[in-house]
């Protein structure tokens, strides 16, 4: 769960003010049905109490809460929306996996302008990959598969380090998904450039060797093909905790890093992308954007 607090208006730069997080990890708290557990959703409680309290604190005028796959493929989505509302009185929208993948490429499109030309945007998250592409601030061909990094550990990857037979087989389970999308691009020609978003390509181009979170915003940071090949088997060779050692990789993070390791691999490979660009802005920043869109037309 993340509180952006951000100073923003139409026609400005969404300028962040405030900052706060909590490892939930949702779609790796799923039960055998499909649902949320009651200890999920009294987590998922308190945690959106706490980031009311930090927005009352920081002053925020306008929140726009939103929630993604880990809530959307709950079978009991309903029953969880219905208890935040009853005890929160937040009012969660539940995002589509299409819409998080237009809203995510309206972000990266206004991070890169019209200058970037054709875009091809990749985004890993906890439950679900988001692909776009496009030439204007809609893109083209959109989808969302259900192969996030928290999703596909809990399913896949229960040991620690995993065992190689079931890397494996996970491996093979992203490719048969990704596979099946590829035609729906191919069709529309090459991408001028190629972006990532998320907090997994994040850590991954750090331990490539991009530069540090601390440097900025403005520093630009890719991830190559050939080298995230390389950290694949390193990677599948780790415990969590070997993991959580490395540059830039988060504890909290740390266990499902592999199963997004896996997935990007296959989606650059898939898409015969060998080098992308990481954006900074993500989710989040769209969904800021897009608001502000509808206000400067009101």
């Amino acid at each position: 769960m993340h509180l952006l607090v951000v100073d923003a208006h139409p026609g400005a730069c969404p300028l962040p003010a405030h900052s706060h997080k909590a490892e939930l990890r949702l779609a790796q708290l799923l039960d055998g049905d499909g649902a949320i557990g009651s200890a999920g959703v009294e987590r998922l409680v308190s945690v959106i109490q706490d980031a009311l309290t930090a927005a009352e604190d920081k002053g925020v005028e306008d929140l726009l809460p939103f929630a993604t796959s880990a809530v959307r493929d709950a079978v009991n989505a309903d029953e969880v929306l219905d208890r935040v509302r009853q005890e929160t009185g937040v009012e969660l929208q539940v995002l589509t996996g299409e819409e998080e993948a237009r809203l995510t490429f309206l972000a990266a499109r206004r991070w890169f302008g019209w200058s970037a030309g054709k875009l091809l945007v990749i985004d890993i998250g906890g439950g679900s990959l988001e692909i776009a592409y496009g030439m204007d601030e809609e893109p083209d061909a959109a989808v969302s598969l259900p192969l996030g990094a928290g999703r596909l550990t809990a399913a896949w990857l229960p040991g620690d380090p995993p065992a190689p037979d079931d890397v494996r087989a996970l491996r093979r389970h992203v490719r048969t998904e990704i596979a099946r999308t590829v035609g729906d691009f191919s069709r529309l020609g090459a991408p001028d450039h190629v972006v990532a978003t998320s907090k997994t390509f994040k850590q991954l181009a750090r331990l490539a060797g991009a530069a540090r979170s601390a440097e900025g915003l403005y520093v630009q940071r890719e991830l190559k093909r050939e080298s995230l090949e390389n950290w694949v088997p390193r990677l599948s060779g780790m415990t969590a905790a070997e993991r959580a050692e490395l540059p830039g990789v988060s504890e909290g993070r740390a266990g499902q890093l592999l199963a997004g390791a896996l997935v990007a691999e296959a989606a650059m490979d898939l898409f015969g992308v060998e080098r992308l660009e990481i954006c900074p802005w993500a989710l989040r920043e769209g969904v800021i954007l897009r608001r502000l869109d509808h206000m400067d037309q009101g």
